[in-house]
């Protein structure tokens, strides 16, 4: 122990940790930034490891394969920083589930889709390009992110569940599945970016689909 009551070891320690996520961070935003210009098949470990000023050797033992590098990616992406914070936990999700409205309840799925969009828009179109090119990786990349937003459709539609607000003869299962579809990222390249709806349009196009769907 130190005279002022730090142990070096811990501190170092720390210190290390510190340095290894700022690592960790540059070498995610180098990857979306030549996955954005030159996409997912031209990109490689090696292009990545030289950008950020590692080696290669670095960035296969913090993420793996190119196809984890590039799903990190996509998290990190997803929820706008490195936090260890599930997105279900996240305030924004907190708040929907706080919300007592139905009609409201929807409305703020919305806004939070619009947002997570605006964020994951250039990279989804360019993973999911790789995926319909056949790319073995992002076709299982693809399969992971259809998982993950059908438990998150699963959350919202429980939510409703539970106080009573379901429409009259929509079962779960179904309820489920439909909203999953309406927040598949096909739809909103299509409407945005080949009809060239405005984010505004495509959000408000959700919530009145979604609220018919679901709601009494």
């Amino acid at each position: 122990m130190s005279a002022r009551g730090v142990n070096p070891r811990t501190y170092d320690n720390s210190r290390r940790a510190e340095q290894a996520r700022a690592t960790r961070r540059r070498i995610i935003d180098v990857a979306r930034e030549l996955l954005l210009t030159q996409g997912y098949a031209t990109t490689t470990i090696a292009q990545v490891a030289q950008a950020a000023g590692v080696s290669p050797e670095t960035v296969q033992k913090g993420f793996g394969t190119k196809a984890a590098l590039a799903k990190a990616v996509y998290d990190v992406t997803l929820v706008g920083d490195d936090e260890p914070v599930p997105l279900r936990e996240r305030p924004e999700f907190v708040a929907i589930r706080a919300e007592s409205d139905p009609v409201r309840k929807v409305a703020a799925y919305g806004v939070v889709g619009r947002s997570l969009w605006e964020r994951l828009g250039p990279l989804i179109g360019v993973l999911m390009q790789g995926a319909q090119a056949g790319e073995p990786d992002l076709v299982a990349f693809v399969a992971t992110i259809r998982r993950e937003s059908y438990i998150g459709a699963s959350g919202l539609v429980a939510d409703l569940a539970a106080h009573g607000a379901l429409r009259p003869g929509l079962s779960v299962e179904q309820a489920r599945d439909e909203l999953w579809l309406l927040i598949q990222p096909e739809l909103w390249l299509l409407l945005h970016g080949e009809r060239g709806w405005t984010l505004d349009e495509v959000q408000a196009w959700f919530t009145r689909t979604a609220s018919a769907a679901l709601l009494p």
